[in-house]
């Protein structure tokens, strides 16, 4: 990647498993600044690659305020994707560094992931591709399975992309109810059926997570959660492995008191082996890549960059999570 430029803009990914970096490399060049990638995961590494940075790029690196600490000429952090509960947002505000995000690059991929786990799921279709390939015939096995049309679809969180998976739910015959914190129960919110919290859990035999995690969302499906869903229903999380309690995930699985379920996001990644998830047939799991397909993938990467380039040029960029940070700079 390219070495440092006297007075150029300088930014560094701090980490990342993306295969290429053409994206950001691109948008480098055109600002005139310069680039690089390291693949660091602590603390000290972390400050020991981006000492000179203006700016950073993170995907998983945590950075704390005594990261932030020891990155005294550090101006911007973008943050590979929406959640930024990898980045301490107050300490960066409180230092003027401003945390840039993408929150609306994944609406379609997360949304279709979602609607491709619940059916994968609930038509029990990776046990039965298993069954067939081992010359198995599973129909008792994997009973029972129900048509779609006459289910409820519960979305919890009704954001861009909670509402593009209910529509997408709406449009296979789901009746979609939602719960939105912004949302009145008994309105209609961004074209769902607002309910409450007790209500979500205890009608839909799809719930759906779409909420960020933040310390109100923390393991906020827990066992307590758990015990007011119905025993036929699936839960799907493409969202944020921490908004669920995986220990009482396992519990309500291993004793039946829910169905099945479809996760993507993990609260260790990557998932172990032998993690009890993995044993379990009604279970479909995934690496944390409902974000990914190449047309989300791209736009992702070139927005990340843009967004830090724009704010060490003075600009405003098209996402901050923390925007007091240019007013009190401009």
């Amino acid at each position: 990647m390219t070495d440092r430029t006297a007075g150029a803009t300088h930014v560094v990914v701090t980490e990342c498993d993306h295969d290429a970096f053409a994206e950001e490399q691109a948008a480098a060049a055109a600002a005139g600044a310069t680039f690089r990638v390291a693949q660091c995961r602590t603390a000290d590494e972390v400050v020991a690659a981006c000492a000179d940075a203006d700016a950073i790029l993170v995907q998983y690196a945590q950075i704390t305020a005594e990261v932030l600490d020891a990155l005294p000429r550090l101006r911007a952090i973008g943050r590979y994707g929406v959640g930024v509960d990898s980045v301490d947002v107050d300490a960066a505000t409180a230092r003027g560094v401003a945390v840039c995000n993408v929150p609306d690059y994944g609406t379609e991929a997360v949304s279709d992931h979602a609607i491709a786990l619940t059916l994968s799921v609930a038509r029990a279709i990776p046990r039965l591709d298993r069954g067939l390939r081992a010359g198995r015939f599973e129909l008792p096995a994997v009973r029972p399975v129900h048509q779609v049309r006459g289910r409820t679809f519960g979305v919890l969180g009704l954001g861009l992309i909670g509402t593009e998976t209910a529509r997408k739910a709406a449009g296979l015959g789901y009746e979609v109810i939602g719960h939105d914190v912004r949302a009145t129960p008994g309105s209609t919110y961004h074209g769902v059926r607002a309910v409450t919290l007790d209500e979500l859990l205890e009608r839909s035999q799809v719930l759906s997570l779409h909420v960020p995690l933040d310390d109100a969302t923390h393991h906020l499906v827990d066992g307590a959660a758990l015990s007011r869903m119905r025993r036929d229903a699936i839960l799907v999380n493409t969202s944020r492995g921490g908004v669920v309690d995986t220990a009482a995930l396992v519990a309500a699985l291993r004793e039946g008191r829910i169905a099945g379920a479809g996760i993507d996001v993990h609260e260790a990644e990557p998932v172990p082996v032998d993690h009890p998830l993995t044993a379990m047939d009604q279970v479909v799991l995934t690496p944390h890549l409902a974000w990914y397909t190449e047309e989300s993938y791209g736009e992702l990467k070139r927005r990340t960059m843009q967004n830090v380039l724009d704010v060490c040029a003075g600009l405003r960029p098209a996402n901050v999570v923390n925007p007091a940070v240019l007013a009190v700079a401009s």
